[in-house]
């Protein structure tokens, strides 16, 4: 495993012998940043912001402002939808998406007991929405058991007693499942269970051109059997603000009176779309190399003893650490310990943390990570005495 000097090659050896407590005492030094907390920290970039400088903006509320028309039509054609919206985050525009499906209070939407909407969005569905949430358990891959979606389906002859159920949700990339990806097969028999029963599918799609990238296929065949789509622009893209909902004429139009009611109507948002349609032209061709990047982190990462990862399950941007037993460490003490190096982390619990790789992480950010990272585990494992 390299260490920390290795990792800046002449420069690190230099400081080495310049500063020798710094490595061979356990002294940290604070040589870099590495922020890997989420992909939502990136910075936007030169072109964005001279995009945004120089955007063309008029009123969007009243429907007249040509850039966000403009990001709005791509991103319906590449979605394969016939049009989108654009909205100031990806809870409000799940929250819209079922609100739009389940139009009629004390209507029921089927999800997963580990995903986004259900675990990290407030439980707006419920206290905003008036639609109340049946769960049916993630898998380990973030899929649910197709035959446990059909189970939870509620039969209408029981509608004087139950809520009836108008809606499933899925969510691709399953974030709480480590990024993992879900199949163009699988989507497509969630979507045919939703038609047998009259049902819509809704599709939590905020990293989906990462799922996209990495099983190889376009972004429309993922979410041809989806009602409604909502695309997070200010994560794997890197866009600073914003996400996008896609689906049918009538279906939008509705989302852009809900929009409003919830206050996510916007006036010159031209501003915020011109860095959204640059991180479209110049990072989606990125996310394969931030894969790459994360796959390279995991490997490493496994072969530090105290931790383990599951490589296999690395499949797009996120990875996960997870401390073995028996061990000292805990997400809290690594957090602290990488923390001293300038590395960012998010623990997921008391024994897990999540690290996410971004277009701003570059592999000389992953090999500093995993010197550091070696360093880290190393003093919580076996503390300097006095």
């Amino acid at each position: 495993m390299p260490t920390v000097a290795d990792s800046y090659g002449s420069h690190g050896s230099q400081m080495k012998q310049e500063h020798p407590s710094s490595f061979t005492q356990g002294i940290k030094m604070v040589m870099k940043s590495v922020d890997l907390r989420s992909d939502t920290v990136t910075k936007p970039t030169d072109a964005m912001r001279e995009a945004m400088c120089n955007a063309e903006v008029d009123d969007d509320v009243l429907g007249y402002d040509p850039t966000a028309r403009r990001l709005e039509e791509e991103m319906a054609k590449m979605m394969g939808k016939e049009a989108a919206l654009f909205v100031p985050s990806g809870t409000m525009g799940n929250l819209i998406s079922v609100m739009a499906h389940c139009d009629v209070r004390g209507s029921e939407v089927i999800l997963g007991d580990n995903c986004h909407i259900h675990v990290y969005e407030n439980g707006g569905i419920s206290t905003i929405g008036g639609v109340h949430p049946k769960t049916v358990k993630n898998e380990e891959d973030g899929t649910m058991d197709l035959a446990a979606i059909e189970a939870a389906i509620r039969d209408p002859k029981g509608s004087t007693f139950y809520p009836s159920t108008r809606l499933i949700c899925l969510e691709n990339t399953h974030a709480n499942s480590g990024g993992r990806c879900l199949s163009v097969e699988y989507t497509e028999r969630v979507g045919e269970i939703a038609k047998r029963h009259g049902l819509k599918l809704h599709i939590d799609g905020a990293r989906i051109f990462n799922a996209s990238v990495a099983l190889g296929v376009p972004v429309h065949r993922l979410v041809k059997a989806a009602d409604s789509v909502s695309v997070c622009l200010s994560k794997g893209l890197g866009a600073p603000i914003g996400s996008v909902v896609v689906g049918s004429l009538s279906f939008i139009e509705k989302a852009k009176i809900l929009r409003k009611t919830l206050g996510g109507g916007m006036r010159q948002i031209g501003i915020l779309c011109a860095a959204s349609l640059v991180a479209l032209q110049e990072n989606l061709p990125k996310l394969q190399l931030d894969h790459k990047k994360a796959k390279m982190l995991a490997e490493g990462l496994n072969q530090v003893k105290g931790i383990r990862v599951n490589v296999a399950a690395v499949e797009t941007n996120m990875i996960f650490i997870d401390m073995e037993d028996g061990s000292k460490l805990t997400a809290e003490k690594l957090r602290k310990s990488l923390a001293e190096f300038g590395i960012l982390v998010i623990p997921e619990n008391s024994s897990r943390i999540r690290m996410v790789i971004h277009h701003q992480i570059t592999a000389s950010d992953v090999h500093y990570t995993l010197s550091c990272l070696q360093q880290a585990v190393q003093t919580v494992e076996e503390p300097t005495r006095i």
